[in-house]
């Protein structure tokens, strides 16, 4: 077995870090082929003593790219429901180059059972050596410097997070330099990346290459990293990888690699330092990238890449509404990387690069001859349509991007700060046009950004299509989508300082198995807020290497949507903090500690009930804390808008209310004398759903059904339609629920309803031809979604006020007085819209839907007048108005930190709050009509005189009380005075 003995030179790495029992199994592997003659060809499978699997394989020669296509065939791989962590590698080579040997050891190795304190005594001794001097002027400087990080107390609490097989193989001076690199990004999703010669056997020509990634997948590291080195030409000929643990933030992956140039492969400064970046880079790079800059078009450069592959995703959305076929999402990108127009894309991609490249900013002249000059490029050579309208279309979006982050040195995704003009497709209606869209493009996402106001607010959602033709389908309306939400959360935000924004994160999880999938989508949340941020947070960083042409500060705030999980919420306001965003806690809301948890509250349903209330009263004529009253409902006990609506119909309305259905994904229960109150009490306490009803609570008539059954599903899916109610509440459900296709399935046979009234719990059930419909030909009530639930927009308001103005302390220990304060306040606010919209219904007519859409624009378009008038005013002026602001607040919130509020808040939030509170006092007191009627220039003038006559009312209100005459007289003359004094002192009618 002379082959077998090459790695058993006693000095030799693989003698020092093997056991011998793993020694034992080679020796007889390898002797027995060599006696066979056989080609040098053998996988090994064995466990260690604690049941991890070891991997072997033995492969004639040392050939270049060995290691890389070894770890292309490795199994367990994150796609597969099978998926086992990779937790050890070790390659190495025989000295004759005749035959080389890879180890993958499989399974996580258990952390701190054994003392390190013995364990690690060489490497405890070596510090102790480097701490006191030992090195200092060593002659060949590879010594880390001495530092607080190396102190026995830091060592041994990273030694207990190291497993046992990594300390004891570990040289003392290697443990300690990847130490400094676990050091730099543990917490954080970074790469770092060291370079040193190697001093093997004297030869030059080697270096080792240390690379520590936090929280990947090790496989994924590996293969990155040996893709990458072989790409730049360079052999992997030895490889350890090891994970330390991160605690929260998952694993650290050690990769040491010993590499050496091939095809006199060049190791100059400059090759190592773009090698480090495209390192960096590697790990958030979308497989469309790596595929285009690692097999295609290597000379294209990781950068080039990355803004190709960003604006074929960013072009999808806009150019398939001109030809969905034309512009499918691989038809984009396999046109502009053909060969014949990537030469374009890439000049497209130098000018991005070069409009954005802080060390030398071309001009705006030289900026539009470059643009012309690819204009003309592009009209002589490219005959091909389709390629020429999507090259013009990329540098229509240099030309529109305002702010990148391409030059940050640990970014997570490329993102844009985009004009929203450049969203705009090819004939299409007109619409309004947001004040700003962000566009993030990173590994396996894609996500949007948008919103209607300079300072909004809304949140942010994840999309995981199941199917590669699903995928494509959302890709197509992802922009759009985005648009949507925003534009129903600018309505639904009237009574707050925020306008309305909306964040969609589309995600591509095809092909993953559940734990890759939700490893995915934690990352995509990951590199998506912290790109957001990469753009908005001012600091030393961004102000070198962002080069900005919007010319002004930005605040953004989010709230969690669909998918996002608590650790996300926690992560991002971390993240914020650590990124010096300004007031981070509000970056985000509902932070489980400091937020005020909307299901726990019933925050959406204290405003749903109140729209409820005053309905019933003005359409049916009932008082339903006097008369008995019918509902159905969408929705089950254990959702949060169905679940706290019947716990504040039975607190509120007691015996008089009778919920005769409930249907919900579970199924359905249905009572014409109404479900037993108690029993659905205990459904939403245990958080249980419908079909758990207790049937021996029925009365004679009453049914419970499961959709385990067919007649089950037929029952639940037609229950909103086919039980007759005074009331219907979606309060859950699909939207587009009721379409223009099937509305007429809500009304009985003689055309009438079966419900007279809707009050939109739920977002978009009922689509806006089927409202119309419905009301038309059946007279329908619907109180339309942005105003009945609203609540839940509100409430988050206040928490972002809370964020900024208490500390998380002050906030938790004040929470019971400002939550109930906050209610009040939601059921006041809809209290007050409930009531403008049935008296401006009764008064002029239209439908609810239309009405209500009304009040939200006449209060939008007030608030925006008077934020353009608040910039002209003096700080003395607007100081006047902060009173505003103040009764705005919940009285606890102020009366903590009020005082404060123009070191705590920002100047713009405080200015959008002064204007939306007047705007919607305003409103809500004298009516649309009154706005509508005055000039648009002269409205904020208007609105700032009526604030000094309401102060003339109450001055004159205070006087009165002196004055001797009966009180029933006095009270008549007050009521007056509230109802219409400001109004007539203004002299405007």
């Amino acid at each position: 077995g002379g082959g077998a003995c090459v790695f058993l030179n006693k000095k030799s790495a693989y003698f020092r870090q093997v056991p011998e029992s793993f020694r034992m199994d080679h020796i007889k592997a390898v002797s027995a082929i060599k006696d066979a003659n056989m080609d040098m060809h053998l996988n090994l499978q064995s466990h260690l003593p604690d049941g991890r699997s070891v991997l072997t394989f033995i492969r004639p020669g040392t050939q270049p790219g060995l290691l890389l296509k070894m770890v292309k065939e490795l199994p367990y791989k994150h796609v597969d429901q099978n998926y086992l962590p990779l937790s050890r590698v070790q390659v190495f080579s025989s000295e004759d180059e005749s035959m080389s040997l890879n180890m993958f050891v499989y399974g996580e190795e258990a952390a701190g059972t054994f003392d390190v304190e013995v364990t690690g005594a060489r490497i405890l001794q070596y510090a102790k050596d480097l701490m006191e001097g030992e090195y200092e002027g060593s002659v060949d400087g590879r010594h880390p410097k001495p530092s607080p990080l190396f102190e026995r107390e830091n060592l041994l609490n990273y030694l207990n997070k190291c497993s046992e097989s990594y300390i004891t193989r570990s040289d003392p001076r290697r443990f300690l330099c990847q130490m400094q690199l676990f050091d730099g990004i543990s917490g954080t999703e970074g790469t770092r990346v060291a370079v040193e010669e190697s001093y093997l056997d004297g030869n030059d020509e080697q270096f080792w290459v240390d690379i520590a990634v936090a929280n990947s997948l090790p496989q994924v590291a590996l293969e990155q990293a040996s893709r990458l080195l072989f790409l730049h030409k360079f052999d992997v000929q030895r490889c350890h990888l090891d994970t330390v643990s991160d605690g929260e933030n998952g694993n650290v992956t050690h990769l040491r690699l010993l590499v050496t140039p091939i095809d006199h492969g060049v190791a100059t400064k400059e090759f190592f330092s773009r090698l480090k970046r495209e390192l960096r880079r590697s790990k958030w790079l979308d497989p469309s990238t790596m595929d285009l800059v690692f097999e295609r078009y290597p000379w294209l450069g990781v950068r080039r890449g990355e803004i190709i592959t960003a604006f074929c995703s960013l072009m999808h959305p806009i150019m398939a509404k001109v030809s969905p076929l034309a512009y499918s999402k691989v038809n984009i990108l396999e046109t502009i990387t053909k060969k014949r127009y990537i030469d374009h894309a890439a000049l497209i991609a130098n000018l991005f690069l070069d409009k954005f490249d802080p060390e030398k900013l071309i001009n705006g002249e030289e900026f539009v001859k470059r643009k012309e000059d690819l204009i003309k490029a592009i009209d002589s050579d490219v005959e091909d349509t389709t390629a020429s309208e999507l090259l013009y279309k990329m540098i229509d979006i240099v030309e529109h991007t305002l702010r990148t982050n391409i030059y940050l040195y640990d970014r997570y995704s490329l993102g844009l700060r985009l004009d929203p003009r450049v969203m705009v497709s090819e004939g299409e209606g007109e619409r309004e046009l947001p004040y700003g869209v962000l566009f993030a493009h990173g590994r396996r996402f894609n996500a949007y950004h948008v919103r209607f106001r300079d300072i909004s607010r809304g949140g942010m959602r994840l999309v995981t299509p199941s199917s590669p033709e699903q995928y494509a389908l959302e890709s197509a309306h992802h922009y759009d989508e985005c648009y949507g939400l925003a534009f129903a959360q600018q309505l639904k935000n009237k009574d707050i300082p925020e306008g309305g924004s909306k964040a969609v994160n589309l995600i591509n999880v095809h092909g993953l198995s559940d734990v890759g999938k939700n490893f995915v989508m934690r990352k995509s949340v990951k590199a998506f807020t912290d790109t957001i941020l990469d753009l908005v947070v001012d600091t030393e960083e961004t102000r070198e290497k962002v080069v900005d042409y919007l010319g002004k500060k930005e605040i953004l705030y989010l709230g969690p949507d669909e998918q996002v999980t608590p650790g996300d919420i926690n992560w991002i306001i971390r993240r914020a903090e650590y990124r010096g965003y300004d007031t981070p806690a509000a970056f985000m809301s509902s932070k489980p500690r400091a937020g005020i948890n909307h299901k726990e509250f019933g925050v959406t349903s204290e405003g749903v009930n109140v729209y409820l209330d005053v309905a019933i009263r003005h359409v049916l004529g009932i008082d339903p804390t006097k008369q008995s009253f019918t509902v159905k409902m969408t929705g089950g006990p254990d959702g949060d808008v169905a679940g706290n609506e019947i716990k504040i119909l039975i607190r509120e309305y007691g015996e008089n209310v009778k919920i005769v259905g409930i249907a919900d994904h579970s199924g359905c229960a249905e009572d014409p004398n109404g479900l037993d109150h108690e029993e659905l009490l205990r459904l939403v306490n245990s958080e249980m759903s419908i079909s758990n009803f207790d049937k021996s609570k029925l009365g004679a008539d009453g049914a419970v059904h499961h959709v385990n059954t067919e007649e089950g599903v037929k029952a639940r899916n037609s229950m909103h339609n086919r039980l007759e109610a005074d009331a219907f509440v979606p309060a859950g459900g699909r939207p587009n629920t009721i379409d223009i296709h099937n509305y007429k399935h809500f009304l009985r046979d003689d055309g009438s309803p079966s419900s007279p009234l809707i009050i939109e719990g739920a977002n978009l059930f009922v689509t806006n031809e089927a409202r119309q419909a419905l009301f038309d030909e059946a007279n329908v009530i619907i109180v339309k979604d942005s105003s009945a639930n609203k609540g839940g927009v509100i409430t988050s308001s206040y928490e972002i006020c809370a964020a900024m103005m208490l500390t998380e302390e002050e906030f938790f220990q004040n929470k019971a007085a400002i939550v109930q304060e906050v209610l009040s306040k939601v059921r006041d606010l809809a209290k007050m819209e409930a009531t403008l919209l049935f008296r401006e219904f009764e008064n002029y007519g239209g439908s609810l839907p239309l009405v209500s859409q009304v009040i939200s624009n006449t209060i939008n378009v007030a608030t925006d007048a008077l934020s353009v008038a608040l910039d002209n005013l003096s700080k003395e002026d607007r100081a006047e108005l902060l009173p505003l602001f103040r009764d705005h607040l919940p009285k606890t919130l102020a009366a903590l930190s009020f005082d404060n509020v123009n070191e705590r808040v920002p100047d713009q939030y405080i200015k959008n709050a002064i204007a939306s509170c007047l705007a919607s006092k305003l409103v809500y007191k004298e009516g649309t009509k009154f706005i509508e009627a005055q000039p648009k220039e002269k409205l904020a003038n208007i609105a700032l005189q009526y604030v000094l006559k309401e102060k003339e009312v109450a001055m004159l209100k205070e006087a009165l009380a002196s004055v001797n005459m009966p009180q029933q007289e006095k009270d008549s003359i007050i009521k007056l005075l509230d109802a219409g004094g400001a109004r007539t002192a203004l002299g405007k009618f």
